[in-house]
């Protein structure tokens, strides 16, 4: 749901670059768009379109690097790399102490799709298996080639004199709108119809998103829930108005979180660290470990949340319990610069498969009864037939053959 909310939440935002409308019409306008679209053509419609906007993107962003980095009120991107020139430097500041945050972040970003609902609707929709495959690798190195246009572009909003172009003195980020970035520069910074192509793409891109999304929540719904729990005889025809429905529900609930305020930072985070933290651990153990158990996974979840609240969240305002190594106070606010994240992923996985194994062992060895066992995770032995042994062997051959011979 976090997700699907920040995608309809960017595609509403570049609407209101776009068209200068208010935010909250524009949200509710790409909102119902997003979900016609999805509603009338369903899996099909999400994966066409993909395709057709990964193209537009990947021409259209293209087009517009050179206008933006030509731009006279933009610097040469290697001079600001490094420098305080007009804004902090665009690479950030690499420091020896950030080495773990920086690790951190490098696994959220490689291990977040895996829990993603959506990258598992791709390949389980592939034709085959190896054509999944040939597809995860295809993307793998995409992703580099499509990340270069955002990244020079983000470098130039970083170099520009905002004071000096038609959007004015401060800063986006300044203003409070970095998450805006992209479209803000291609609106001020290129001619009118380079404009116009670059947020189109924009647009595009994250519609995208937002449709799959919108798609994969709705057929969760549809399979584990009213197929599986309230509605198990359901027909085909009554699945397919479940998700229908599904889409639309989702998408209404998806847009009114959009008043939040700070709600595309802090969700895509929390959807990132949720993924990590708890889907990925769970698709892992159950995976690569047959001992794995619905016992063990909810005290994984329980165990994952714990150690990553305890660590602390900025976004959320909390403050750090646990204080891991490299700890410190800085303006007042304690900083971890060990990776919470990643230590609360182990700490899941190591969970799963611990209480996994005690309950495994306690509902085969007897000591807890077996009704208590909701996940029915006590062995079934089945009857093993017996077998003549030894002399029985060759006695009943030898009435075997009598049989035979009368």
């Amino acid at each position: 749901m976090q997700t699907t909310q920040q995608q309809l939440c960017l595609t509403g935002g570049t609407m209101s670059v776009v068209l200068d409308l208010p935010f909250s019409v524009s949200m509710w306008i790409s909102s119902a768009v997003v979900i016609t679209y999805t509603l009338m053509g369903g899996l099909y419609s999400v994966a066409y379109t993909d395709i057709i906007q990964l193209i537009l993107v990947f021409i259209g962003l293209w087009i517009c690097v050179p206008f933006v980095l030509t731009n006279p009120h933009t610097l040469d991107i290697s001079q600001t790399l490094m420098n305080n020139t007009l804004n902090a430097p665009w690479i950030g500041q690499p420091e020896l102490k950030k080495t773990w945050i920086m690790f951190d972040h490098y696994l959220i970003f490689t291990l977040k799709s895996m829990g993603s609902q959506v990258f598992h609707q791709r390949t389980l929709s592939a034709s085959s298996p190896s054509t999944a495959r040939i597809t995860c690798i295809a993307a793998g190195f995409l992703l580099l080639l499509f990340g270069i246009p955002p990244t020079l572009l983000g470098a130039a909003v970083s170099s520009t004199d905002w004071n000096q172009t038609t959007y004015g003195s401060p800063s986006p980020y300044e203003r409070g709108e970095a998450a805006m970035a992209l479209p803000i520069a291609l609106q001020h910074l290129t001619p009118t119809f380079i404009s116009i192509i670059g947020i189109g793409c924009v647009a595009a891109a994250v519609m995208s998103s937002a449709d799959s999304m919108l798609l994969a929540v709705a057929s969760l719904f549809t399979s584990d829930i009213y197929k599986s729990i309230l509605r198990p005889q359901a027909s085909d025809r009554e699945n397919q108005w479940a998700i229908r429905v599904s889409v639309v529900v989702t998408g209404l609930i998806s847009t009114s979180l959009t008043s939040i305020k700070n709600s595309i930072l802090v969700f895509w985070f929390l959807g990132a660290e949720i993924s990590v933290t708890i889907i990925f651990p769970q698709l892992f153990c159950i995976v690569y470990f047959n001992i794995s158990n619905g016992y063990g996974a909810i005290m994984g979840f329980v165990v994952g949340v714990t150690v990553r609240l305890l660590s602390g969240h900025p976004s959320l305002g909390l403050e750090p319990v646990l204080h891991f190594p490299g700890c410190t106070l800085e303006d007042g606010v304690y900083v971890q610069y060990a990776p919470v994240k990643t230590i609360s992923m182990l700490s899941t996985i190591a969970a799963i498969l611990l209480f996994s194994y005690l309950a495994s062992v306690l509902f085969n060895k007897g000591v807890l009864p077996e009704k208590w066992d909701v996940f029915k995770v006590k062995a079934q032995h089945s009857p093993v037939p017996l077998s003549p042994v030894g002399g029985a062997i060759e006695d009943n051959e030898d009435e075997l053959l009598k049989e035979l011979s009368d």
